[in-house]
């Protein structure tokens, strides 16, 4: 199925309830050419891929996720909106086989709405695999409109849809069955004037409880009792939050280790490339001053944001996809639902937070899901409370320097990882905290309820999420780095190189800077290196090395004991080390993460509200730790 420039599309809407296998149809029959955007005026996405059958090029929009098409959340209304008005010529609705009951309601109200349906019962293989066989045959009868049976990730599944679409595009719609037209007709004016009307939304929903038991076969239940035990396990008062964290640990160790390696090589390789590029341009007869910003400051800095993030960042991501494919993380969210909800928050923010581990503007972005208002700007003000892939290998360099060790093996990489999470859940704390004092002020209210379902456990497509992970999150994240690290390298070289009186600029601009950093357990070039590393986290070491050594360039990381020689040469101290730690945990977002907030809330307020709160807290809990120093020393 390939991509065309045909002028004429054939429009389908894909319609479906959460956890339904709906992304992996539309993954299945578009491939990767498909696009992500925003509804008009709304803070939910959709997709859009488009797919051949034969000479027919059809146009897949992908609607939000819903239960229902009577508008009370976002997700509700932009799907019931563009079913009535939007140009889809038919919806192809996507049910769970093992529990077509509760499916078929969503199904009945496209029905009285579109002319033209095709059904899709996805996850044949999960339900037999619980007993479950749903009558297809006998479903199409009743309803009237073409149903198909399908394994979404099989290919044949894709071609059996499209064979479906291709029959009904151009066929006159069908008549609805006797003994469902005037239930559809009383949706159809409910839905067409927004209000509902509870009986007719009871008669509806009976009679898909009813069409649901007269078509499904087997013994089995939608919910097996494996998926219980293992709920009862972790989801239980006592196991839950314990097994979260020794997940999390797991999660931060594998990727410690693994991206050791990998980020040495990758640097290896970039420091070679830049002495090639520097022969290129000298060949070139290129000048002095040029070379130097384009090798010593563009390219180096652009080569170590990349050599320490994206290995990182392949790890955890696909990581965490796969805690999301095989559906913990709603188990996660429940279990945080409490805490929140004391916060006067909401559940579903214990997604975002996660989201916020691999990426601060990602986790951002992710708090659409969140339908209050006021919850999603509770949850986008505290994601960057929680340290995101760029900050965990400074924060790890500076534990194992001075908390650990410099020496590696499998007790330090235990070690780093087990202190890691004790600042991680400092992190967590915070966003608690500072979630209730947000929402007892600036932005009070109560908090909302919302439908959570705990998907079935289901064994995760690890190709899929390899590739998923890597396109969608670890590129498009490495992407925006990249192109922020650019000016800054330029930024840097020029400060570094630039000279007025017996100092470069850089160097002036710190001795500005050191009254007021000491007071935070820093000094000057840390702290102007924090603010010269807002397009990126990953350059703030480097910087305070090239300050202290008065390169012209940043400097390269090195081994972890050199580094820390040349700190302890400059006047550092574990006081030092812990309050540079915790300034990275706790400062200003970078510059991807607050134009992200920008975008999202259309508000420079609540940016600059987004830039403060961390950085208060950061600074607050560094003149404790200094001053605590100061009596220990």
């Amino acid at each position: 199925m390939g991509l065309t420039n045909e002028r004429h599309e054939r429009v389908i809407a894909l319609v479906g309830n959460p956890n339904v296998g709906k992304s992996t149809v539309f993954n299945s029959l578009t491939g990767l050419h498909q696009h992500t955007g925003n509804w008009p005026g709304k803070t939910v996405s959709g997709a859009e891929g488009r797919c051949r059958s034969g000479e027919t090029v059809y146009r897949l929009v992908d609607t939000p996720g819903t239960y229902s098409l009577l508008a009370r959340s976002a997700e509700e209304e932009v799907t019931r909106e563009y079913l009535l008005h939007g140009e889809a010529e038919v919806a192809l609705v996507v049910c769970d086989a093992a529990c077509l009951s509760r499916n078929l309601l969503l199904l009945l109200q496209v029905m009285a709405i579109v002319p033209r349906v095709v059904v899709c019962v996805n996850l044949l293989d999960e339900a037999a695999r619980r007993s479950i066989y749903p009558d297809l045959a006998g479903l199409e009868a009743l309803l009237g409109v073409p149903v198909v049976g399908t394994v979404a990730r099989k290919k044949k599944s894709a071609a059996a849809l499209l064979a479906a679409l291709d029959r009904v595009i151009d066929a006159p719609p069908p008549v609805p069955p006797a003994f469902l037209s005037p239930l559809l007709e009383r949706c159809r004016l409910s839905l067409r004037e927004g209000k509902e009307q509870e009986a007719a939304s009871a008669a509806l929903a009976a009679r898909a409880e009813e069409i649901g038991h007269a078509v499904t076969r087997g013994e089995g239940e939608p919910y097996s009792r494996r998926d219980r035990r293992l709920d009862r396990f972790l989801t239980g008062r006592r196991s839950a939050y314990p097994i979260m964290l020794l997940l999390l640990l797991l999660v931060l160790f594998i990727t410690i280790v693994g991206a050791n390696y990998p980020s040495a090589l990758l640097a290896d390789g970039f420091s070679w490339l830049g002495n090639l590029f520097r022969t290129c341009l000298s060949a070139l007869e290129a000048p002095p001053w040029l070379i130097g910003l384009l090798v010593d400051g563009v390219w180096r800095v652009l080569s170590q944001v990349v050599a320490v993030m994206l290995p990182p960042m392949a790890i955890f991501f696909p990581l965490f996809t796969l805690l999301e494919d095989s559906g913990y993380l709603p188990r996660i969210a429940y279990n945080l639902d409490r805490p929140f909800c004391a916060c006067h928050a909401c559940g579903k923010q214990a997604l975002t937070m996660c989201m916020g581990f691999g990426c601060n503007a990602a986790g951002v972005v992710g708090c659409r899901i969140i339908d209050s208002p006021r919850e999603r700007l509770l949850a986008v003000l505290t994601n960057s409370l929680v340290p995101c892939n760029g900050r965990f290998p400074a924060l790890l360099a500076l534990i194992s320097m001075f908390l650990v060790g410099a020496a590696g093996g499998f007790a330090a990489s235990l070690l780093s990882a087990c202190l890691l999470t004790l600042f991680i859940l400092l992190g967590v704390g915070m966003t608690f905290l500072a979630t209730r004092l947000l929402s007892a002020t600036v932005l009070r209210g109560l908090p909302s309820s919302f439908v959570l379902e705990m998907p079935p456990f289901r064994r995760p497509q690890i190709g899929r999420v390899i590739l998923r992970s890597l396109l969608d999150r670890t590129m498009y994240v490495l992407g925006r780095a990249a192109a922020v690290a650019v000016p800054a390298g330029c930024l840097i070289w020029l400060m570094a190189n630039v000279t007025v009186g017996e100092g470069s600029l850089l160097q002036h601009a710190a001795a500005f800077l050191d009254p007021f950093a000491t007071l935070l357990g820093l000094d000057g070039m840390i702290l102007l290196a924090f603010l010269l590393g807002l397009p990126a986290n990953e350059i703030v070491l480097p910087l305070v090395l090239m300050g202290y050594l008065s390169a012209g360039a940043p400097v390269e990381l090195g081994s972890l004991a050199e580094m820390r020689a040349v700190f302890v040469a400059n006047g550092w101290t574990p006081v030092t080390a812990l309050c540079t730690a915790v300034f990275f945990l706790f400062h200003w977002p970078c510059s991807t993460t607050l134009l992200t907030v920008k975008k999202e809330t259309g508000s420079w307020g609540y940016t600059a509200i987004c830039a403060a709160l961390p950085t208060a807290i950061g600074m607050l809990l560094c003149l404790l730790i200094a001053a605590f120093g100061r009596l220990a020393y």
